[in-house]
């Protein structure tokens, strides 16, 4: 699964991403030991014969399913998972040919989403053939089996989605709905004759019913988790190429084809790519990626095996609105769900303790194949930004390991967040870096080979590494996935002798909430290089090591990035650094510009020594040091509402520095120029825009105004940043012309983005009435929750007292298992004291106590936000007064 923040609607909109820093921490659940399934062990399935008839205009369904499974010991019951089913009838046979046995009672535990079959003495040992009808809802939430309602040309449309991960295939089939309950299914479906239905493996059969009706069964599945199960029904286009033998395919609403060619091009070469990696073929006859309309709060696509279903968002390049970074964002999507085919649908962890072995795995492999197959896109800096992302949420008490346990559906749900996948990824790319390349890619094709349609641990992927690389890896992988936190790897000494540098490290733990914690202890794996010489390794182990590097130029700790650590310098190596920064290699500049954000808001140095360090980035640096200069200084401009005065000569500082840099770039594109300067650009006018650049705001203006005569005046790659300009600065006119666009608008991808639009405005009053809007019907029921997030962003308090008011309204439009991470997110940008006792009361009176790790990142967020107004801000304005002088 990709997952989104609940904030990236609109910072993709404002081509701005959200700052590192300015992340909260993840709370820990409760751990109870060996908590691995929530159903008994005594009965397993083997195979699923499920027939289902969706009504998508009654919102709901009828099933029958035909489980064949095994009775491992005597029981006289069957429990399975199911939520919102009834069961008429109930039948259950030996495989051996036997006599039915008496029909059993049917007893459903909402609470526990079970139905249990119970029977009138125990079932001896052996295979059975369970027979159910029943029937289900349709839901309107991206989870279960649910509509999309969307706008066409010719008027409104509705699809048929499913969406399983974690803990939602219980909600179309009775089911053990657990990772290792791995078993074959067939699917069969009764549809319109005139729409396409989609499944995991090819339609095997047609059957014309008469009345417009047909019947489709589709070809029996490998064995696999049932979250891997899909289902799609609609009116769909289907455009196909072929790859290593395999069936790939796009599936978008008619009308959209031409719109899937680069994701059609982006999953073919990454399938060859995977075949050659994992040395394991894709074992499935089609690969099809599903484009849907609507969207979701929580996720952008989902891995199901052979059917990948994605938003169109993140699949579809419509020529007039899409840019450099949605073209990048459909290949990332693409590389990271077919890695899953792999790595989570062929191997599966056994149980969501270890997620990351999906998900961490899966966003590295994800950076990987992008470097490799669109190097002109210069994406290996985003590595660093990736581990930003972990350690933001990493460096304070409420974190929790990578592996972590999970005993509830919600517990379940809230582990898909930035430790799972980006601290996944970065202790995978440090892993790797150790071992070596081509070893790490030989365990891992042992691994694969190994667990092929089985459930591993995350301790087998070590094993298998440790073989093939011959490296003790395997202590070094748990110091950094068993237990939370960041090491921090202090330069206590930097000595120059015979024209080597002696390093003397110190191994330590940062965080950004105990400056007197004890550290933990890790086997940190350090490579340190002096500017223009050979990179040196060690191991630091038991808090200490000594490192020689060959040169006495400055020396960059952490060289190339690949560690998950801070490093620490001395005052005079800092600055000897700074001033060699021009001479740094471009990752290596942004990783120290963001240990040195890191550290000075943690007050282990000056705040102010980022801001020394975006004063001599050159003007021809990578665009994506800008980009990062950009991000961070919005960044510090949100600490500085409320306060005018010191926000209004914050501003002059920051757009003194940022305009140079977009003078270069300009609104317009040139011939030729490289993608990263496009990107830069978006992040430039998104950037300036919100810092209130009064160029920026009047040339957004007045090309928005003439677009209406000159089509040209907005190019597609910057229409959506010049309406988020201005929407975020609109009156109410303004608003009222973006509002009756998006009714207008006919095209889903275009109209989603608009109503999202319409909750960015800084006027209060305005985002009020895109609250109100919200719980309408006219955004589309999976657009609802978006706004008020992005309402949340701007008027956090304004946005979660409005949701509470509603919360009934709410909950229709957001699912019931993410419920107790959505609320509390709309809180969590806020700056107020008072939110605290607010988010204390919303969970005590709503949130099952095992499920409070969103209300506590919340709660730490805002005091981390006040202590950074409180305590680091002063700094930075002194700093800003000094250069003024």
């Amino acid at each position: 699964m990709r997952r989104i923040l609940v904030s990236a609607i609109a910072l993709a909109i404002a081509g701005t991403a959200l700052n590192a820093p300015a992340q909260a921490p993840v709370a820990t659940a409760a751990v109870v030991a060996d908590a691995t399934t929530q159903l008994p062990r005594d009965v397993r399935p083997t195979h699923y014969d499920i027939a289902v008839v969706p009504h998508a205009d009654t919102l709901a369904f009828d099933g029958k399913a035909t489980i064949t499974l095994d009775v491992l010991q005597p029981t006289d019951r069957i429990v399975l998972n199911a939520i919102d089913m009834a069961f008429p009838s109930a039948t259950l046979t030996p495989v051996s040919g036997a006599a039915a046995l008496p029909a059993p009672k049917v007893a459903i535990d909402a609470a526990a989403q079970t139905a249990t079959f119970s029977f009138d003495r125990p079932l001896a040992v052996g295979s059975y053939r369970l027979a159910l009808d029943y029937s289900g809802r349709i839901g309107t939430q991206a989870n279960g089996l649910f509509a999309i309602d969307y706008d066409t040309a010719s008027g409104k449309r509705r699809a048929l989605y499913t969406q399983f991960e974690n803990s939602d295939a219980r909600r179309f089939i009775p089911s053990w709905d657990e990772p290792n309950h791995k078993a074959t299914f067939t699917l069969t479906a009764t549809v319109p004759a005139a729409q396409m239905a989609v499944s995991n493996m090819p339609v095997a059969d047609t059957t014309d019913l008469g009345n417009g009706l047909k019947r489709v069964r589709f070809a029996r599945s490998p064995k696999m988790s049932t979250y891997l199960l899909f289902f799609g029904l609609g009116d769909f286009d289907r455009t196909t190429t072929m790859a290593d033998g395999v069936e790939v395919g796009v599936v978008t609403q008619k009308g959209k084809a031409g719109q899937s060619q680069f994701a059609l091009d982006s999953a073919a070469a990454v399938l060859k790519e995977y075949n050659d990696y994992f040395g394991v073929p894709y074992p499935l006859p089609k690969l099809d990626n599903i484009a849907s309309p609507g969207r979701s709060q929580f996720f952008s696509a989902m891995e199901n095996w052979g059917a990948i279903y994605t938003f169109e968002y993140a699949q579809l390049l419509d020529p007039s609105i899409s840019t450099q970074r949605d073209m990048q964002n459909v290949f990332t999507t693409a590389a990271h769900e077919i890695a899953h085919q792999w790595f989570g649908d062929l191997v599966t962890m056994s149980w969501w303790d270890d997620l990351w072995l999906n998900e961490g795995f899966a966003s590295w492999l994800e950076g990987r194949t992008t470097e490799k197959l669109h190097p002109e896109w210069n994406t290996a800096l985003s590595a660093v930004g990736v581990r930003e992302a972990a350690m933001g949420l990493d460096a304070v008490a409420t974190t929790h390991p990578v592996v972590q346990h999970v005993e509830t559906v919600e517990q379940a749900s809230q582990a898909f967040d930035s430790i799972t996948y980006s601290k996944g990824e970065a202790v995978i790319r440090m892993l790797e870096g150790y071992v070596g390349s081509d070893a790490w890619r030989d365990g891992v094709r042992s691994y694969i080979k190994a667990h092929a349609y089985g459930n591993t641990v995350s301790d087998d992927l070590w094993n298998a590494i440790e073989a093939a690389a011959r490296k003790p890896i395997t202590k070094i992988a748990h110091d950094f996935t068993l237990q939370p936190g960041v090491p921090m790897i202090r330069v206590e000494s930097a000595q120059c002798s015979g024209g080597n540098t002696t390093l003397q490290l110190v191994q330590g733990e940062f965080t950004r909430d105990r400056p007197d914690k004890a550290p933990l202890s890790w086997q940190v794996p350090v490579i340190a290089q002096a500017l223009g010489g050979v990179p040196a390794r060690t191991l630091v182990a038991g808090g200490k090591a000594t490192l020689q590097v060959p040169g006495c130029d400055p020396v960059v700790v952490n060289a190339g990035q690949s560690g998950y650590y801070r490093t620490l310098y001395a005052p005079a190596q800092f600055q000897s650094l700074r001033a060699a920064f021009a001479r740094l290699a471009p990752i290596d500049q942004l990783g120290l510009m963001n240990d040195a954000w890191a550290l000075g808001m943690a007050g282990l140095q000056p705040a102010s020594d980022y801001l020394d360090l975006a004063s001599v980035v050159p003007a021809g640096a990578d665009p994506q040091i800008w980009g990062d200069v950009a991000d961070s200084l919005g960044g510090l401009d949100d600490y500085y509402r409320g306060d005018d005065a010191r926000q209004s000569r914050f501003r002059k500082f920051a757009i003194a520095t940022l305009a140079p840099v977009f003078a270069r770039v300009g609104w317009e594109a040139m011939a030729g120029e490289a993608d990263p300067i496009k990107n830069l650009r978006v992040n430039l006018i998104g950037t300036l825009g919100g810092l209130g650049d009064a160029d920026i705001i009047a040339e957004a203006r007045r090309r928005y105004a003439a677009s209406a005569s000159d089509a040209a005046a907005m190019p597609p790659a910057l229409k959506r940043t010049i309406l988020a300009v201005v929407a975020r600065h609109a009156d109410a006119a303004t608003w009222d012309k973006l509002h009756a666009a998006a009714r207008a608008e006919t095209t889903p991808l275009v109209k989603d983005q608009l109503y999202a639009l319409l909750a960015t405005p800084e006027d209060a009053a305005l985002a009020q009435r895109a609250l109100d809007l919200a719980l309408t019907e006219e955004p589309g029921a999976t657009n609802s929750a978006g706004m008020l997030s992005i309402v949340s962003g701007g008027h956090p308090d304004l946005a979660f007292d409005f949701a509470v008011a509603h919360k009934a309204e709410v909950d229709r439009r957001v699912d019931s298992t993410s419920r107790s991470r959505y609320y509390p997110g709309l809180g969590s940008r806020s700056r107020d004291p008072a939110m605290i006792a607010k988010l204390d009361a919303f969970a005590d009176a709503h949130i099952a106590k095992g499920s409070r790790r969103a209300t506590d990142t919340a709660i730490a967020s805002i005091q981390y936000r006040r202590m950074v107004i409180e305590k680091r801000l002063p700094q930075v304005t002194a700093w800003l007064a000094r250069q003024s002088r």
